[in-house]
Formats: C-alpha cells, structure tokens, sequence
C-alpha cells in the first residue's frame, strides 16, 4: 500500500471515528459523509478502503473480526490501536498547533472578483450571502438540537468553529458589497482588450 495513502486527509477523521468505537469501512464512509461536508467530498469508497488497508498495515488499526448484518456480506470491523491512537493525538495536536493556510475555491474566486465588474461581483456576493444565510441557519439549528438532545458541546465543538467562520464570511461579504455598491471600493478601469490576431 503506498505510504501516501497515509497522508490522506481522512485519516485523522477515520482514527477518530475508530477511537469512537470500532467500525467496518462501510459503516465509517457513512459516518464520515453524515459529519462532514468536506470529508464528503474527499472520501470516495475507494478512497476508503485504501486508507483502511494502509492504516492496518502501518499498525494504527487492527482487524476485530468479521460482523454481518442480515443478508448482507461479511464486513471486516477495525478497532484502533495504541499506535493509531498515538498518531492520531499527534496529528490532532499539530494540526490544532499550526496555523496552516488553507486555500479554498472561494478564496481563489475572490482574488480575481474585479473580473465580474462591479455589478456582477455585487450580485454574485449578495447571491452568496444569501445561500450561507440559509446555510448557516440550517446548521444553527441541527447544532441547537443537538445540544438540546443532550450531546456534549465537545463532540460538536467542530460545528461551533465553523458557524463562527460563517459569521464572520458573511459580515466580510456584505461589507465588501456595500463597499462596490457606494463606490468606496475602487474599481480600476478595465484594461483594453488586444486583438489576438
């Protein structure tokens, strides 16, 4: 298995699902795409189960058997190790240490937002608020009824955090907004298009 698969951003998510309780690969995709958006994103079946195999064989897991359920094929259940545990603590803790930049699509989007003129870059930010609002208060919610239903604040610390990135991207785009609407943003004349003959 190539050690690469180790690098993969899942893994501290798989290990932490395993430190949770023990898991088959089917059941840890599932678990992953309900929790996360990102790791929807990233963890394909494939993907899975490359990093399954390759975090057995570095020793951070280790098979407890086979488990079925119904009609359904045999599916082996992994378990953490003390290795995987100790990886995974330090992971969290460099992860969590390090202020690492993280570039995002919208990031990228925004560094060339002058190409939308500013009509267009007004209307494509207040789209965008629009649809985070809505978001946002989607996720408000499922995070208040979580709690309410008794879950520990610690388990879904993570919800917390990004609800505080959404705030703060929103005020960020009305700003901005309001900015290119009143004509405080400057917005450079346009550059002569060349001919390309």
């Amino acid at each position: 298995m190539p050690r690469r698969a180790l690098d993969n951003p899942i893994v501290p998510a798989v290990l932490g699902l395993l430190l949770e309780q023990p898991s088959h690969p089917h059941k840890l995709l599932a678990d992953l795409r309900a929790r996360s958006e990102s790791h929807a994103s990233a963890a394909t079946r494939g993907t899975l189960y490359n990093t399954v195999a390759a975090l057995a064989e570095a020793g951070w897991i280790a098979s407890q058997g086979q488990e079925r359920t119904g009609n359904r094929p045999e599916r082996t259940v992994y378990a953490l190790t003390e290795a995987g545990h100790a990886e995974l603590v330090r992971r969290l803790d460099a992860q969590i240490r390090d202020p690492e930049r993280e570039f995002s699509r919208f990031l990228g989007a925004v560094a060339h937002l002058g190409a939308l003129g500013p009509d267009g870059a007004v209307d494509a930010l207040t789209e965008r608020e629009r649809r985070l609002r809505a978001r946002t208060a989607e996720d408000e919610r499922r995070l208040a009824e979580a709690l309410s239903a008794g879950v520990p604040r610690l388990h879904v610390i993570e919800a917390e955090y990004a609800l505080r990135l959404a705030h703060a991207e929103l005020a960020w785009i009305g700003a901005v907004a309001e900015e290119i609407r009143t004509g405080t943003l400057p917005w450079p004349t346009p550059a002569p298009q060349t001919d390309a003959r």
